[in-house]
């Protein structure tokens, strides 16, 4: 999942990123306002991390002008303002969830991973596609109830799919999941993990869609 991480103090933006990619995410991280306005208009990312303290353009600016825009992404404030009229502030902007600093990464990656299956229209914590059943949570996958081993990135790719199954993906689409701006992204990457799914999860799981992508049939 790619994320934008919006947070102008560098300490807290650094530990972030460094634990969400820990949990798997891919991290756009942004310092100002008006550096996030501008990703939002040239990126499309699964769920947002907004500050509101931020230079050049606050947060609530920020969140204001992309519903207005009729962007849906889900938004998660993170911020420091603890009162009530703050929280109902951003939330009436149009948050979707609402999380007071210091935070602990467990609870926001939780918090994500609720966000992420509303946005999906599911209820459950558990993705299963035929015999596959991965865990977002604990990043465990079976297959026919026997776990199987996933790196982080083989992980994020198969969620991909699962979370939309029956739907062609583009390798550009796979690739804006997996990667950020600051990750390197071999030619080839994509097809190297999916080869390395297939081995795991049975050579017919992913099907090639000739000159258009992937898909992992319901």
């Amino acid at each position: 999942m790619r994320i934008l991480l919006v947070e102008d103090d560098l300490m807290v933006g650094e530990a972030a990123r460094k634990g969400l990619r820990q949990d798997g995410f891919a991290v756009d991280w942004v310092q100002d306002g008006a550096a996030a306005a501008l990703a939002l208009r040239q990126e499309d990312y699964a769920l947002v991390l907004l500050d509101l303290g931020l230079p050049q353009k606050n947060g609530l600016a920020v969140l204001q002008e992309l519903r207005a825009a009729g962007n849906k992404v889900p938004v998660l404030i993170t911020t420091a303002r603890d009162a009530v009229a703050d929280r109902v502030a951003g939330l009436d902007a149009g948050a979707d969830d609402y999380l007071i600093k210091p935070y602990d990464l467990e609870e926001l990656s939780a918090r994500m991973r609720a966000l992420s299956r509303r946005q999906a229209g599911r209820a459950e914590s558990l993705v299963q596609v035929r015999e596959v059943i991965l865990n977002p949570a604990t990043h465990e996958v079976t297959v026919s109830g026997k776990p199987v081993n996933l790196s982080a990135r083989e992980f994020t790719l198969l969620q991909a799919f699962l979370d939309r199954p029956g739907v062609v993906l583009s390798r550009a689409q796979l690739e804006e999941k997996l990667y950020g701006w600051d990750d390197g992204v071999d030619s080839n990457a994509i097809e190297v993990h999916i080869h390395a799914l297939r081995k795991k999860l049975g050579s017919d799981f992913i099907k090639n869609v000739r000159g258009i992508g992937y898909l992992v049939p319901k």
